[in-house]
Parts: C-alpha cells; structure tokens; sequence
C-alpha cells in the first residue's frame, strides 16, 4: 500500500512534468503566450473610520514581554495634575519588541493615577515632613482615580483616555465632568514636591495573557515650576534596603516579594500608605495600622512584640504580622533606613512610628515611656529628647555597636606544634583593646580543631581544648594549650594541615568593656538566659571573633602556612558573608549568642560533610489548626549547605519562623522560592566539569554511611517521593540505603540540570 506522503509527490511530480510552459509531445516548443494586462494599484491601508494611512508592520508594539519594559514618561509642561486647575495629562508609553528595540507602546485602554504631596507639617502631630494623599485631602474615599476611553469605570466618572492617532504611543488625559478631578485638591502647595503614580491596567503578553505583575511609573517633580527628579526630603529608606532580603524582581527591577506583585518599590507604597489612610475601627480593634512607618515597623517587629507581656499590656498584633521571625537585630534602624544627608528625616521620631515596635506605651497616661511615665498628647516634645544625644533612636538603639565591639575580645593564633604525641597552640589574647591573661569574660569558652585533607575537607575532633584551660607565659596575653593524643586516637591526626579557631561568647557591660555574662550584672545589653541544646546561655552575648588558621605540623615553622579549607577559598564556595549579611545584617543573629560563630570558617566545624546527626531530624508543618504536625521527611546530616537550604525552605523541625502550612506551601521567608542569587555570588557555576559540585565536594556523611551530595543539596527543598525516586534513578545515593565509603559515584544531575541545559536549573530558578 502505498504512503499517503509518496502519493503527494507522485502528484507534485506529474504537476510539474506535465504542466512545463508549452512544452510539446513531439518535441518542439509551444507559442509564447500575450501578456496580460496590467492590474489597478491598491488602495493604501487605513486605520478604519478616520481613513488615515495605517502603521507599518513593527513600528509599534500592542503586547509586552514584561512589565520592566515598559517606560512611561509624563509631560509636566502639559499636563496640570495638581492645584484648582483643570485636569490634564499627557505622555508617552514604549515597550521592547521581541528583538529588544524600544517602541512604542499602543492601545493602553485604562490606567490608574495616584497623587501625593510631601507636606511640611504645620502642626505638633506627626512628623515634620509626612506624605499626603491628594484623593483623600480632597474629600474623596479612594486614593486614586482611573482614566478609560469613554471617561467612564461602570457607574464611575474617570477622565478620558484619547491616544494621539498621528503620533501612536501619546495619550492625553481629560477630565469631561462636573466638579473637579478626585485627584485635584485645590489647596494644594504646589511648591512642595509632588509624586505622580500612573498603574497601567489590561496589559498582556503576546499569548493574551496578563502580565503577573503591574506596569508603573513614578514621578516627582514641583508643580509651579515643572521641575521633575527633584528630591522629596521623605524618601529614607532605599528600595535596595527592600531588596536585601525581599530580592529584586527580574520582570520589574523592583521589590520582588511585594504584595500581590502590585507596587514594587517604596515611592509606590508612600502615595496611599500615609496619615490620611487609617485603618476602621473593626481594623484598629485586630491591631492593624496602614500609615507605612508605623505598619512597617509594626509588620518586622511580628512575633516579638505578638508575645504574652504584650498581650498582658493590652497590646493585639495583628493576624499574619505575629508569626514574622524578623531575621536581623531588630532596633539596627540603618539596615532600613538611609544615613545620607536629606534622607534622615527619620531620626526625629513620633509616637506613631515608634509605636511600631514600642507597643507597650499608652501616651495618655505615660505608662511604658520611661521610669518617669512621661505622657505625651502630641509629638511637640520628642525632638527635645530623642533628636539628639543618647536618647536619638541611632544611639539608643546602639545602631552597628554590637559589630564594634565584637572586636573587644580577640584570640590570635600564632603556631602550632607537635611533641611526643601533645599538640601545643599558642595565641595572643587581647581584652578591651590591650593583651590580657584573664578569660573569665568568656561564656562559651570552646575551641575549634580539626585536619584538613589535601581536598580541604575538614575532619572535627571530638575533643578540643576549652580556652580558659590554657596557661599563660610570663608575657601578659601569651596563651599556650595542649592537647595530649587519646589512646584511641590515630597519631595520624597530629600530621598535615589542621584547623584551629573558636567557639567563644563574651558579654558587655554598661561602660562598654568586655564583661561577665552574670545575670545580676550591669550589661549594656540586658540579661536575658535561654537554653540551647540543654545548656543555658546569654541570648545577648557576642561572639568572639577569631580568624580561623591553619596550621602545617609537618613543617619545622608551622605559623599560619596550612592548606586551607575549602571554606576559605572562593573559587570553590558559592555563597558570600555579605549576600548573608544582606538580610542578616550580621550573622552573629544566629550563631553569635549562642555559639560565638558567625563565618564559614567557622561554621564549618560542625557543618561540614563528614560529621553525621542534627539536632533537627524531622521536618514538621504547620496543620490547619496552627499545630505542628511530623511532614515525613527526616535529614540526618548537618553538611552546611543542607541545613541552610533546608531552614529557608521550610523543612525544618519548627513551626516558628520559616516553615510550610498545610498547604505545603512556605511561609515567613522574606524572598523568592528559588532565587538562588539571593544568596550565591552572582556569575556562580554550581557544577563541576565532572558533574559534581562546584566545592569539590563528593559526599555527605549520615548517620550509617555516605551520600551523594548533588541530590541532597536539591533534596533539601525537593522533599517529595517522586522526586528521591527521580534522584535515585539517575544514580544518586540516599539515606534510604547510604553507602559504605566515602567515595562515591557522581550522580547524573548535571547531565539535564546544569546551567545552560535543556532542564538546567537556570530555567527553574533565578541565578544572575
């Protein structure tokens, strides 16, 4: 039978054999034909009723690839947007094709405009300079109004849209209705800078489907001079503060963890979130405030202030505000605000921004504020006292002291050696600033040994020395420790490389020296104990921070010359301190108080791939009823990248902070599932030419064996049984049967999911 396929060229075939221009049987060509008469030239394409010429193909785009390629420019000079005048608005939209050239943008059919006026405040409420919607200082509920093609939204009046036929990507504005536009407030200062918000609505991509995120456009400018990009004096926290922990949105360029994806940056926020939106009385009543320093405050404050002495002082946090686990110091103002000059509005404080996270003050009758319960009816008097000295929010709240003063205690190694079987370190200590034989400061009193291998793997002794074990020479400061071989220990130990650093917490007092944690003390920092892992320990102690060294002892001069981790070296770690301290502001927040680690260095001791166990073995969720309920999913290592990957996901044995609802979906951490640049360097390769990770790194210690260390970094988020089955059928090893050494096969992730592939995770991830 033949193929229906062949058929078709069979008929193309005869086609063309039989259908040759006057081609004869007996050989001879045919007659050449007349030519036909010439055709009527086409009429020119038109835009419809008006009979204009149309627009080449290309030379303007309808459909938008996303939202940051879209530029909006308003026309000060034309348009009258604040003031008693009459309403107008002009300017031009652009967007990038597929191939990237800007264009411009037609067809926009509906946009939002939102008015604000930086007012300098007249009265003894609030701050001195404080936002002001235009909409609500002109007696209207909402604090925008729309503009359509017919001047209408259903039963509402909105200016008209009109685009500029001759000149596509142009629209005006105007207002056609009784009255004036809700955005107009005619006893406007239009002096005073102004911010303009256009949110563009019905824009999709070439599919026809919306775009996920909204299409805006600021600007701020005077009024009575048209003057655009002119500074507010309010704007004190940079959208990059934003950004450090709520990571920035690769289809915006703005704020990427937003709500709902709608307003991405600050200047958006400030336009509605100010004095004139209060919250109603039901909305007060479950602890909701809506003017943005107070509602900021109060949503990063989240649990802290959701607890029962709180609560005993009549204090409700609002529902979803409670469980935020705010992941930096909480009173460090500089990790959110600006510093720089015409930004600092921001020290002079008022009783609605300090209430944010100072919630246990009633201002009427003084209760809270202060030994001496100083009521305050109005802000007239804060600036007398917290405008300067060491009652100004910068000062009282000791912003970027505690990373000063972690350098108060500072242990040095200086060499280490071996003789008969005893491993002798030295190092110089130095407390407040000058060289000391007393250690009593120290709380955690820890020291961190171990070997490093050729491949700078770390291998952590079981004992170590503690610090305040050591003796001191007659050279005040000159520490020196032993460390005898166990008689179960290999001698092998004592050769190579080792690592020595420490583990070691101090407290500070009042005057700001190094002090005892004691909790009759006088610290600068108060005395609150908790217990950790059934030890307690001072949650305001600092760690010490000591530079990790390593140390050759098959040298004659073993001072500093070691092999060094792979913790230490940056062609092999992917992760930077500064992407950590980004959200973090320091990572003694975690590890400081109770450890006294806070670098890889240091962290490496405990977290490495070959010390199996945690503390944390089986990730919990959060059930309906706001009970922790056993997930399934158990990790039996603490290899450095697990446990952090793990933590940020969710699957963790806690339902505070981070974790996943019932839903299985993760909640309280501050950024994007999967943005990977939110804490990798940027340009970082995760796979080796080999397959394997990047580190170096080809196991994981378990309890009982070994496994492959591709799939349990991804395992650590990717917790389903499809997904280990998929990870052990592309020759990864798991804790469902570990293996016996060490040295294990690379599985073949890499082969689909390295960056650049088909399935990289590039593709499912965002990696810069």
């Amino acid at each position: 039978m033949m193929k229906k396929h062949n058929k078709s060229l069979l008929a193309l075939f005869l086609v063309g054999l039989f259908g040759l221009s006057a081609c004869t049987f007996d050989g001879s060509d045919g007659k050449d034909g007349v030519d036909g008469t010439n055709g009527t030239n086409g009429t020119d394409g038109t835009n419809g009723v008006d009979g204009t010429n149309g627009q080449d193909a290309g030379a303007v785009v309808s459909t938008v690839y996303k939202a940051s390629d879209v530029t909006i420019t308003i026309d000060p000079a034309s348009s009258t947007l604040a003031g008693s005048g009459t309403f107008a608005l002009k300017f031009t939209a652009t967007a990038k094709n597929q191939a990237g050239a800007v264009k411009p943008l037609t067809g926009i059919s509906e946009l939002r405009v939102i008015s604000a006026t930086a007012v300098t405040n007249s009265t003894d409420d609030g701050p001195a300079l404080y936002w002001q919607n235009n909409s609500k200082a002109a007696g209207n509920s909402s604090t925008y109004m729309y503009c359509t093609l017919t001047g209408t939204r259903g039963s509402t009046n909105t200016c008209t849209l009109t685009e500029d036929a001759t000149n596509p990507g142009t629209y005006t504005g105007t207002w056609a209705h009784d009255g004036a536009a809700p955005i107009m407030y005619a006893a406007d200062d239009l002096n005073a800078p102004h911010r303009i918000g256009l949110r563009l609505s019905y824009i999709t991509d070439t599919d026809g489907n919306a775009l996920p995120d909204n299409v805006l456009s600021t600007m701020t400018y005077i009024p009575a001079t048209g003057e655009v990009g002119v500074e507010s004096g309010k704007d004190t926290v940079a959208n990059q503060a934003c950004m450090n922990c709520h990571g920035e949105s690769v289809t915006t360029g703005g704020i990427a963890a937003s709500i709902g994806h709608r307003y991405q940056n600050v200047q958006n926020c400030v336009m509605c979130h100010n004095p004139s939106l209060q919250p109603s009385a039901a909305d007060a009543e479950e602890g909701y405030v809506f003017d943005l320093p107070a509602m900021i405050h109060r949503i990063h404050a989240g649990s802290h202030i959701a607890t029962e002495q709180f609560k005993s002082w009549g204090f409700i946090q609002a529902e979803g505000w409670n469980e935020i686990a705010y992941p930096a110091p909480l009173d460090q103002c500089t990790v959110c605000h600006s510093t720089e000059e015409g930004q600092t509005s921001w020290e002079v404080p008022t009783r609605v921004a300090c209430s944010g996270c100072h919630s246990n003050i009633d201002w009427t009758t003084g209760e809270g504020h202060s030994e001496y319960m100083l009521a305050q009816t109005d802000d007239s008097q804060c600036a007398a006292c917290h405008s300067t000295g060491a009652l100004a929010p910068i000062n009282a709240h000791k912003v970027g002291e505690r990373k000063a003063l972690a350098s108060l205690v500072q242990v040095t190694f200086t060499g280490a050696s071996v003789s008969a079987g005893t491993l002798t370190v030295t190092a110089d200590v130095t407390v407040n600033g000058a060289l000391s034989s007393d250690l009593s400061v120290l709380g955690v009193k820890s020291t961190l040994m171990g070997n490093v291998d050729s491949n700078g793997e770390v291998h952590r002794w079981g004992s170590r020395p503690a610090l305040t074990s050591g003796n001191f020479d007659a050279g005040v400061g000159k520490l020196t420790l032993t460390r005898a071989l166990g008689a179960t220990e290999n001698a092998s130990m004592y050769t190579g490389t080792i690592y020595v650093g420490t583990e070691a917490t101090f407290c500070v007092g009042s005057d700001k020296k190094a002090a005892t944690c004691d909790e009759t003390a006088d610290l600068a920092y108060g005395n609150p104990i908790e217990v950790v892992h059934n030890s307690p320990v001072f949650s305001t102690a600092i760690g010490v921070t000591t530079k990790t060294k390593f140390f050759d002892l098959d040298t004659v001069d073993a001072a500093d010359e070691g092999t060094a981790a792979r913790f230490t070296d940056d062609n092999r770690i992917t992760v930077a301190v500064s992407k950590c301290e980004a959200c973090h502001n320091s990572l003694d927040v975690t590890k400081g108080p109770t450890h006294g680690v806070y670098t890889f260095d240091q962290c490496m001791d405990c977290h490495n791939n070959d010390y199996p166990g945690s503390y944390h073995v089986n990730a919990v969720y959060k059930d309906a009823d706001g009970n922790s309920q056993n997930s399934g999913v158990t990790f039996y290592n603490r290899d450095l990248v697990t446990v952090v990957h793990r933590f940020h996901a969710g699957n963790f044995d806690v339902i505070e902070g981070i974790y996943k609802d019932a839903d299985g979906d993760v909640v309280g951490f501050p950024g994007v599932q999967g943005d990977c640049s939110a804490c990798h360097k940027e340009g970082t390769s995760f796979f080796a030419d080999d397959g394997g990770l990047t580190s170096g790194k080809r196991s994981i210690a378990v309890s009982g064996g070994y496994i492959s260390p591709v799939a349990e970094s991804c395992r650590s988020c990717h917790t389903s049984a499809s997904a280990l089955a998929h990870f052990e059928s592309n020759g990864a090893i798991t804790d469902t049967l570990p293996a016996g050494t060490a040295i294990l096969p690379v599985e073949s992730c890499a082969t689909c999911h390295a960056q650049g592939k088909s399935f990289g995770i590039d593709q499912f991830h965002i990696i810069k």
